[in-house]
């Protein structure tokens, strides 16, 4: 048969042809080009979560500071905690400076009170319902009293979830829920690691659409990032937790209560050999951990650093070599800066690389990585939307980056967006190239909608 000699059976075939392709082949490429898209978009999602979950257990504490928690309400009163620069809890308290109740006098008179009693530096102030009446009331008072005390806004987001958890039961097993929160709010700024970790990361709200996503990919990127932050920071064995510790690369939850039960019963530790004697700590996870676990004024002062026992032998080696006797001093470092890397590791039987991270860490021993980070933005007066005009400059830290731009808190109720396009100049594939949580930026009014209360930022100067 040839191709343009008709047949009987035309029409036929071609209904066969184009009900195969509407019926089955069609809808067949549909669903595959989809799941490949859904795919590569959940990809995408889980990433951007995990980055962002990263850089918020990565914030730098803020040490040595006592911290007035505050986690706010309207009916039920605003709850107070005041912790001291361990994290222990000095007072619980609350009042009432919002309608209904409206004791805006006692409310005032408390906080003064509370404020004289103790040498409080911050005051943390949960970002949740009536967060900004709350910072409207407290900014008032330190500005009219010329208080010496600074305030910040502090994402509000699993603090609900921990307080009901049996965990926080088990730690404050007399106060109430609310109660608990101010006092997880107070501790997100004093050691945002420490208290974050006790929290299901994906309560924490820094993602985009997680709820959609596959959970079990989900849950092991975010239990990844947990590691990797909680790694290279680094843990005092004598004074974390055993949720913290159970993060720890070669721990378990049974060897990161066994630690915290020795160290009870015991004392503090001394040397990190005595990880050893820990029951169900066995050889095999002290090698794993024993260069994320740190001591403090112990009796080496190698175990204060990241360098692992197997390499004490050659750290001790080196600083004979070099004369060191005090780690992180101008002299130490001027002497480790002039070294020969490769003839100094083959007479330290050692690789450059090792070297150099030996080399680091007698440098700075008690350096911090997370230093490298912009802290917790400190304010004392507060800021309303009828205040801003486009074009106004202002500062603001990002409190969430998702595909199309950065949430910032500037002050206002709603956290201003910056799209990506407002970034830089030029194009960028991501926001996340340029902007991460809790960075501090210079930022510029761009729009304002004040029906929806809602402000758009640029990053890019207006006036160049």
């Amino acid at each position: 048969m040839t191709h343009d000699r008709p047949t009987i059976c035309q029409s036929l075939i071609e209904e066969a042809a184009q009900d195969g392709l509407k019926r089955l082949a069609f809808p067949s490429v549909e669903r595959e080009v989809r799941g490949e898209l859904s795919e590569k978009a959940q990809a995408q999602s889980i990433e951007i979560f995990s980055m962002n979950v990263e850089r918020l257990l990565l914030q730098p504490p803020l040490e040595g500071k006592m911290i007035l928690g505050v986690d706010p309400a309207f009916r039920t009163g605003c709850k107070l905690a005041v912790i001291d620069s361990t994290g222990k809890m000095l007072k619980i308290d609350v009042f009432y400076p919002h309608p209904p109740v409206n004791k805006k006098t006692e409310a005032k008179a408390k906080l003064l009170s509370i404020l004289k009693e103790y040498p409080i530096e911050v005051i943390a102030i949960g970002n949740g319902t009536a967060s900004r009446e709350t910072e409207s009331f407290i900014a008032e008072i330190i500005q009219k009293e010329n208080l010496n005390v600074d305030y910040t806004l502090v994402s509000e987001a699993g603090a609900s979830v921990y307080s009901a958890s049996e965990l926080a039961r088990k730690e404050f097993p007399d106060l109430h829920v609310e109660q608990r929160s101010a006092v997880s709010i107070a501790r997100r700024i004093l050691d945002p690691l420490s208290e974050l970790i006790k929290i299901d990361p994906k309560s924490i709200g820094v993602g985009q659409y997680q709820h959609d996503l596959p959970a079990k990919a989900l849950n092991e990127r975010l239990d990844f990032a947990i590691l990797k932050s909680v790694n290279r920071v680094g843990v005092d064995v004598n004074t974390a937790s055993s949720e913290l510790l159970c993060h720890v690369s070669g721990l378990t939850k049974a060897s990161a209560n066994a630690i915290v039960a020795y160290r009870n019963e015991h004392g503090r530790f001394e040397n990190r050999r005595q990880l050893l004697e820990v029951p169900k700590l066995g050889a095999k996870s002290f090698q794993q951990a024993a260069g994320f676990l740190r001591i403090h004024d112990g009796e080496e002062p190698l175990d204060q650093t990241p360098i692992h026992p197997e390499s004490y032998q050659a750290a001790h080696r080196l600083c004979q070599l070099l004369g060191i006797s005090q780690f992180g001093s101008d002299e130490c470092r001027e002497k480790l800066s002039q070294l020969n890397l490769e003839k100094t590791a083959e007479q330290l039987d050692t690789d450059v690389y090792t070297l150099q991270d030996m080399i680091e860490a007698i440098s700075q021993p008690l350096r911090d990585y997370r230093e490298q980070f912009d802290g917790p933005m400190l304010r004392h007066d507060v800021l309303t939307l009828e205040d801003l005009h486009p074009g106004d400059e202002l500062e603001g830290v990002v409190r969430n980056v998702v595909d199309f731009g950065a949430f910032v808190d500037i002050g206002l109720h709603e956290d201003g967006l910056v799209h990506v396009s407002k970034m830089v100049q030029g194009r960028i594939s991501h926001p996340s190239e340029v902007v991460s949580i809790g960075d501090i930026l210079k930022v510029w009014v761009y729009g304002i909608d004040a029906e929806r209360h809602r402000v758009q930022l640029t990053m890019i100067d207006p006036h160049h």
